[in-house]
Formats: structure tokens, C-alpha cells, sequence
């Protein structure tokens, strides 16, 4: 059974993020920018909710949370607490609402930090700054019931063996609450799965398999092997096995496969997942987000796969026109 997840945005349905640059906040007065942070924090959190109705009546299973659903949070110049914001009380009764919806629905939630945090980097400035990254999304992740932080192990820097010794030592010194949320993905040029096996060994963290950055970046495992690898890390943690799914722009023969296309050619879904027999979630990485998801689903259920999104109920349409949580 397949919980199919859809990744931050939509592309056919009108909910939309705002965001901010640090020269514009870093512009305003004191009270200014806290209305303002405030106003961009509200808005966000609305549009999650939104987005978790939206996913429930469209049949997905999981969703993966924007990072800067807080903008700017943690910036140097201009990051604040959520003390720090005019409307902190309603947009944690909003989250909380999130949270409990998500639960009351079996909606799957997570995060995929983007590409500046690097724990593993040789600087220690840029690993607080990752550290604190990974704290601000554990703090969002407590809030609204994600059970999912994922990150890369970051760059080799000419010395791969040496750069694993430094993720496993700062994964290991990481409060344990935020460390029970991490899982650590296989990247399309540095690390397999194979690299992997170790590193979730020593820290203790699940694997989500991406079988895109494996054909991307392949080792001496088979599809099936690196599945079944990361099954077990998931199962030693008591949680569903994650997996990532995408297809190449441009085919495989393009020589550079790494971009993502805008569906998922199902010539790219490893047989062994639909024989595998357990639960387990796959985010859907392509360009037309929720289409590409829901064709997916169709392609799974014409060729026997049973897709469970794990959905318990239906959603209702506002006033206004947007599908909201009930």
C-alpha cells in the first residue's frame, strides 16, 4: 500500500506562500518588521491548512512542508522567535489545527531542509548555521505533528571517508528529540546508499531512498537491495519507509539526467516497490506537483498496485472558493 506525497506547492489550485528578502525586512523599523514577519507567518500558516484540505480531497497522502514557512526565521540580521510576532497566538492555534488535522486524517508531514544546511561542512559557521536551521524546522515539525526532517549528508571536500566522520559527529550532538526526526537521503553525485548504511548505523536515523539520485549515482546495489537496506533503517526507528520518486527531464540518454521532469514515466518505478508488501510513502519530485501525483496513482492502479493514501474523510469548499480542512 502507497501513500503518495505531494512536495510544498500546487500548480493547478489557487494556494500560494509568500516570502521575503532580508534587504527589504532589514529596511523597516523595529515594530514595522515584526507587523510584517507577522502578516507573511499568518498568511503561511493559513495556506498550509488550506494545503492539507486540498491534499485530502485530492487523494494524497502526505505532504512535505515548505522550509521558510516562517521566512527569514533564522537569518542572522533579521531572524526573530515567534514571541517576537503580533499574531503568534493565532498562528499557533492555526498550526495546532494543522496538526490535529493532519492526525485525524493520517496525512503524512515532513520537511527537506534546503541545500545551506550542510552539518558535514568543514566551516563551523556554516554548520551552526544548519544546526540552527535543523532547530527552527524541528521547532515547526513539534507543531504541527511532521515525524519527518530529511537532509543530505552534504559534500565529500576531496575527502568523502573524513566528511562522514563529520556528519555522524554533529548528527550524534544533536538534541534527541530533533535527532528521532531526522532521516538522511542518498544524492544524485556523492553519496549511495550503500555510503549510507553506515552513517544510519552510527547516528541512528532511517535512510529515505530516492531511486533517481540512485540510477543518477549508482554503486554496487540494486534497486531492490537499497530498498530493502532502507526498509530496515525504518523499521529500526518504529516508522513508515520513506522513498522519492522522479523521472529525467530529458531521458536518460541526455547526459544529464538530474533534473526533474514534469511527470513520472512509470518505466522508472521499480518493480520490487509493488511486490514489496508493506506500507510505505513516496514523495512524488516532479514539476506538475499534484497532476503528476494523481497521474501517477491512475498509472499504479491500471497496472494492479493499490495506492492507499491513508485519507479518512472529505473536505468543504469555503465561501470564497478554496477548498479549506474540516
Amino acid at each position: 500500500m502507497i501513500r503518495l506525497g505531494l512536495c510544498c506547492l500546487f500548480v493547478s489550485e489557487p494556494v500560494r506562500y509568500r516570502h521575503a528578502t532580508a534587504r527589504v525586512i532589514g529596511k523597516l523599523g523595529k515594530r514595522e518588521r515584526a507587523a510584517r514577519l507577522s502578516e507573511l507567518c499568518l498568511y503561511n500558516s493559513r495556506s498550509l491548512l488550506d494545503s492539507l484540505g486540498i491534499c485530502l480531497v485530492r487523494g494524497i497522502g502526505a505532504f512535505r512542508v515548505m522550509s521558510p514557512l516562517f521566512p527569514l526565521f533564522t537569518h542572522p540580521d533579521v531572524g526573530y522567535s515567534i514571541g517576537d510576532l503580533p499574531d503568534a497566538c493565532e498562528i499557533l492555534e492555526i498550526l495546532a489545527s494543522v496538526r490535529d488535522f493532519a492526525s485525524s486524517n493520517d496525512l503524512r508531514l515532513s520537511f527537506h531542509p534546503d541545500q545551506f544546511v550542510v552539518i558535514n561542512s568543514p566551516r563551523e559557521s556554516v554548520v551552526a548555521s544548519s544546526v540552527r536551521e535543523l532547530e527552527y524546522q524541528h521547532f515547526l515539525a513539534d507543531l504541527i505533528g511532521a515525524d519527518v526532517i530529511n537532509i543530505h549528508v552534504g559534500g565529500a571536500y576531496g575527502e568523502k571517508a573524513k566528511a562522514i566522520k563529520r556528519f555522524v559527529k554533529v548528527c550524534r550532538k544533536l538534541p534527541s528529540a530533533l535527532r528521532g526526526r531526522l532521516s538522511v537521503e542518498n544524492d544524485d553525485k556523492t553519496y549511495t546508499p550503500a555510503d549510507l548504511d553506515r552513517v544510519c548505523a552510527e547516528c541512528g536515523i532511517p535512510m529515505v531512498y530516492d531511486i533517481h539520485h540512485h540510477r543518477c549515482n549508482p554503486d554496487v546495489m540494486s534497486a531492490e537491495e537499497a530498498s530493502d537496506l532502507a526498509s530496515e533503517t525504518w523499521k529500526a526507528v518504529g516508522k513508515e519507509t520513506y522513498f522519492h520518486i522522479s523521472s529525467p527531464k530529458s531521458g536518460w540518454s541526455d547526459g544529464r539526467p538530474e533534473p526533474h521532469a514534469d511527470f513520472i514515466d512509470t518505466a522508472d518505478f521499480p518493480e520490487c516497490w509493488l511486490a514489496r508488501g508493506h506500507d510505505f510513502t513516496l514523495d512524488v519530485e516532479a514539476k506538475s506537483k499534484e497532476l503528476a501525483v494523481e497521474r501517477l496513482r491512475g498509472e499504479l492502479e491500471n497496472r494492479g498496485a493499490i495506492a492507499s493514501v491513508g485519507t479518512k474523510t472529505g473536505g468543504q469548499m469555503t465561501d470564497d472558493g478554496r477548498r479549506m480542512a474540516v
